[in-house]
């Protein structure tokens, strides 16, 4: 229920659709103005909340000031720090959004602040740019820490891991503020589909069995599961697991066939083939392990559209008389011994962030004359976890706690509204091929369910369109999350402070460490300058 009493304000920076503003205002926050720049957002915020767009203040690098308020909120752009994205951090131009952020927060001084981001903010390769970040908080003169919290645990279906900084201006009441514990309400997919969740025996054998004549080692990938069976299958030919389901589970093929494919499965990941997380094997590398498996078979599973075939090594050609592009040159910069190795090149961070077109610039190197692949490799043709196979990555049952994470993108996962009731392993996998895959008894998440796994009123407006509706829900907040967190910030009583601890203090913290510093006044986002 919305308390109707203001008794804080707020500005939303990237405020997206307005998850923020639902959330603070169910708790009494008064809105003075939002920051958003994307049409559709922009659209729908204000069409829901009957706002004028005059109180938008626009494009967040264009805002010199903003008027007194007592929180400020931004879910700031993730694609730099994302594990989906190239993880570029501040090489990226919308990491340097973080700058402009933090200005703001220096120059308007509110009370506290809840600033959004993807955990891929605290991943060990972003270490660096995410104590920059907590720095700059902290010279702009506020005790901060940051929070890692899934979704799922404050009464959404949905598994949704992020990264919430928490500050205050006052480190009175950031030593009283504590993160909100899990929420004792418990809504399922079911809930969400508006079906009853369904009642799964017990198996009566053990999972443990082997599956297969030589067995892979099973990574539990689990977001819900009964009796120690995934509530999804899993299209993919990358992972292994009593609940996925690979290529050559649905394209007829031999039990030797099969046999081979396990084979790469198995042996891919390993160090001795790559320095990828997944590698292609050569025909060499293949009868190493088992010398009876011929060029002939590796190229029938090409033809089926399972395996391809992948240029994985080229021999520069000494005597070439062609003349070079820059960017032909720039390559030459990684050439070793005369060799280029395609994943050397691809895992080149200095590649990456100048967006070099790498398999483009080979291919004109090849064509000129320039250099030869030397060796060729197979790997499975389908190499993108998030992609699936042939168009679904993940299908998930009604009997599933959650559903996953909802991104802009459009996911390729789907639900079902059968139930399967399996009395051994082989014949949950088997059951679910014939009466749900091949039958096609699956869809999509509707836009009204896509609001509720977010915490959003089911009638909430968005546009037609699927696309820009999943891009809007996909990039916003967790209602329920901020709702939380807004709580437990109005538990510490900051907001009643009086006007003589409405200074900005000379000590400042992060994580609750106190140090003496003097912090020169900022003029511009431009002060946020990276250091490292």
């Amino acid at each position: 229920m919305r308390v109707k009493k203001s008794c804080f304000s707020f500005i939303d920076l990237f405020s997206g659709i307005g998850g923020f503003k639902i959330a603070l205002e169910n708790n009494g926050g008064e809105s003075l103005g939002f920051s958003e720049i994307n049409k559709d957002a922009i659209a729908s915020y204000c069409e829901n909340f009957t706002e004028s767009h005059m109180n938008n203040f626009g494009d967040i690098t264009k805002i010199k000031d903003l008027p007194p308020h007592d929180l400020l909120t931004a879910g700031v752009p993730c694609q730099s720090w994302s594990i989906a994205g190239r993880n570029l951090g501040f090489d990226d131009d919308r990491g340097q959004l973080w700058n402009d952020t933090v200005y703001l927060l220096q120059q308007s001084k509110p009370k506290a602040f809840i600033f959004e981001n993807v955990k891929g903010l605290v991943d060990p390769r972003n270490k660096n740019n995410l104590l920059y970040i907590l720095d700059r908080i902290k010279e702009a003169g506020y005790y901060a820490n940051y929070h890692i919290i899934n979704s799922q645990d404050h009464g959404v279906p949905q598994s949704r891991v992020r990264v919430y900084i928490i500050g205050f201006r006052d480190k009175e009441y950031f030593n009283k503020f504590h993160i909100p514990l899990t929420s004792n309400e418990k809504i399922n997919l079911a809930d969400i589909l508006g079906i009853e969740t369904p009642n799964i025996p017990p198996l009566k054998e053990n999972l443990q069995q082997d599956l297969f004549a030589e067995p892979i080692p099973v990574k539990s990938m689990s977001l819900s599961s009964k009796n120690g069976l995934n509530d999804y299958f899993l299209f993919n030919d990358l992972r292994n697991g009593n609940t996925t389901i690979h290529s050559w589970d649905i394209i007829k093929t031999s039990k030797r066939q099969k046999d081979i494919c396990y084979l790469l499965l198995k042996n891919r990941r390993k160090s001795a083939y790559g320095r990828l997380d997944g590698n292609p094997l050569s025909l060499d590398h293949f009868q190493s392990i088992d010398s009876t498996i011929s060029i002939e078979e590796l190229n029938q599973l090409v033809q089926l559209k399972i395996l391809k075939t992948e240029e994985y090594l080229f021999t520069l050609n000494n005597s070439y008389k062609a003349e070079l592009s820059e960017i032909e040159q720039k390559l030459f910069e990684y050439i070793n011994k005369n060799q280029f190795v395609i994943d050397d090149l691809k895992v080149n961070r200095e590649l990456k962030r100048n967006t070099m077109p790498i398999l483009k610039t080979i291919e004109s190197l090849k064509k000129k004359g320039v250099i030869k692949c030397t060796e060729i490799r197979y790997e499975f043709k389908n190499t993108k976890i998030s992609t699936g196979l042939f168009g679904v990555n993940r299908i998930f049952l009604p009997s599933s706690d959650i559903f996953p994470t909802l991104v802009a993108s459009n996911s390729n996962d789907y639900i079902t509204l059968e139930t399967l009731t399996p009395t051994n392993i082989d014949d949950y996998k088997k059951k679910f091929i014939e009466e749900v895959y091949k039958t096609g008894k699956y869809r999509k998440i509707t836009k009204s369910e896509a609001c509720l796994i977010q915490g959003f009123p089911k009638s909430f407006a968005l546009p037609e369109s699927r696309a820009r509706w999943m891009k809007l829900i996909g990039n916003s907040v967790s209602v329920p999350v901020i709702e939380a967190l807004c709580k437990a910030i109005l538990d510490t009583g900051v907001f009643k402070q009086e006007e003589t601890h409405q200074k900005n203090p000379q000590q400042t913290a992060i994580s609750g460490t106190p140090f003496a510093a003097k912090v020169a006044p900022l003029t511009s986002a431009a002060d946020f300058g990276v250091m490292f």
